[in-house]
């Protein structure tokens, strides 16, 4: 061998080892260590996670987690409404201003009434909040009956003592519009819900988020304000002593929200969404 082949031999051998390391420590590190995140994106923001982020996961599974809760569910009119004019239609004191004591409710196109839709996605939402542990009290148990009257159905919540109260509704809006909306209370005229105004907005945040979330469908372009409307006319939130929300689930007429509310499946999302969303109000920080 030349003699400069001997004299370069050590230098060679080391700079062998030092690419080996090197490309040993790729390997593990490729293997081991997720790519940095794009500048400006947090590492968490940057890396999926495989866990699902809605209130009914994780901690939020637990049978336990709204024990010594109560909700109150209130499925919007009745079966037997439309038989019994003259009791619906009598006035009562709703705050302020004086209402009839229900009405009959919307229906879609081919004659899926809001009443029967309201009760089937309440019963749901009843159901999936006691496996968590809550205790529900609903403003009617059948779909056959009359009222009750807007005053006895937030009486109903108020004596329960409610920590939450959501009132299930699906709207009868223009054919064209589509969509879903929350409503919560605005001050009633005779000022008797102030305390509930906070609570009940955040509520009404919960369950449009949740409700989206879950069901895909579109906040309304025919009514409110990005989904969610603030009213002093509709005497269960006027006369409310606790946080409650109206949701119209979507627009009857539409059809292609008379379709999604005509769907059990889709009913069911439907249910998912409410239960999600007064899932986190009830377990979110003190504010």
């Amino acid at each position: 061998m030349p003699p400069r082949w001997r004299a370069l031999r050590p230098g060679l051998v080391v700079a062998l080892v030092a690419v080996v390391a090197l490309v040993a420590f790729a390997v593990h590190a490729a293997r081991s260590d997720p790519p940095p995140p794009p500048l400006g994106m947090s590492a968490a923001a940057a890396s999926p996670s495989s866990e699902p982020t809605t209130a009914g996961a994780g901690a939020a599974a637990r049978p336990d987690l709204l024990r010594g809760r109560t909700v109150l569910l209130d499925p919007g009119h009745n079966g037997g409404n439309a038989k019994a004019p003259a009791a619906i239609n009598r006035k009562v004191l709703a705050g302020g201003i004086a209402k009839e004591c229900d009405t009959v409710g919307s229906q879609t196109t081919a004659g899926y009434p809001e009443h029967a839709f309201t009760f089937d996605v309440v019963t749901r939402v009843a159901a999936l909040l006691r496996d968590r542990g809550a205790t529900v009290v609903l403003t009617r148990a059948d779909d056959n009956g009359v009222g009750p009257c807007i005053d006895e159905r937030a009486r109903i919540g108020n004596d329960a003592h409610a920590d939450a109260a959501v009132s299930v509704h699906a709207d009868g809006g223009p054919a064209s519009g589509t969509g879903f909306h929350v409503i919560a209370p605005s001050l009633s005229p005779d000022g008797g819900n102030a305390a509930i105004l906070a609570p009940s907005a955040r509520l009404a945040d919960a369950v449009g988020a949740a409700f989206e979330r879950n069901t895909g469908e579109t906040r309304a372009d025919y009514i409110a304000h990005d989904g969610l409307s603030f009213r002093t006319d509709l005497g269960g939130l006027n006369l409310s002593r606790v946080p409650k929300v109206f949701i119209e689930c979507a627009n009857m007429r539409n059809p292609a929200d008379a379709a999604r509310v005509s769907d059990p499946a889709w009913r069911g999302r439907a249910a998912q969404g409410i239960t999600d969303g007064i899932i986190a109000f009830l377990t979110a920080p003190p504010s």
